[in-house]
């Protein structure tokens, strides 16, 4: 089983190293001179609650929309699932570094199977706890993102918890997102 998670694992990673390769090379090739007041980004991030995130994002001169969700499914208790969305403010528009201060929200949930539980419900022939561990929150956040030439890393500290369980204190990604 984990010998097909990490064949699975290794076939997407070269694939999300192909397109973004695709989409560099494509948005070199057509760029023009002239800037335009839109913008638009898409990338892939890694971190906390949620693994691994696909990013999207549209702008406007200095206001952004920016989107991020991912899940990944191993069995039936063993799976987890996240997205997160916000505006900001993006300062130094233009040049390779901007530095966006601005609200978000989003939604992580995830399930892992805990064999100790599993062993104590089969040793009383009955179920006397979850087989499993989980983790959920649902936040409204403030958020700071900081990118240089596409690499960036976000932070996100949640000021309202409308669902907590075993929630993170602080919510980071780094990754790299490329805009055109």
């Amino acid at each position: 089983m984990s010998i097909s998670i990490a064949i699975i694992t290794n076939m997407l990673l070269k694939r999300l190293i192909v397109a973004t390769l695709v989409l560099f090379c494509t948005g070199t090739t057509f760029a023009n001179e002239k800037p335009s007041s839109w913008q638009f980004e898409a990338g892939a991030s890694a971190g906390r609650p949620t693994p691994i995130l696909l990013n999207a994002g549209v702008g406007y001169k200095n206001l952004f929309f920016r989107a991020m969700a991912g899940a990944m499914y191993f069995g039936t208790d063993d799976y987890w699932v996240g997205y997160r969305g916000g505006f900001s403010w993006e300062f130094f528009h233009g040049l390779p570094f901007t530095l966006s201060p601005g609200i978000g929200c989003g939604y992580a949930f995830a399930k892992a199977p805990n064999e100790i539980y599993k062993a104590m419900n089969r040793a009383n022939s009955t179920i006397y706890v979850r087989s499993y561990n989980y983790k959920e929150v649902l936040d409204i956040s403030v958020e700071m993102r900081a990118s240089i030439y596409g690499f960036f890393t976000y932070i996100a500290v949640p000021v309202h918890g409308f669902m907590k369980h075993d929630e993170p204190s602080v919510i980071w990604q780094v990754g790299y997102a490329y805009k055109f």
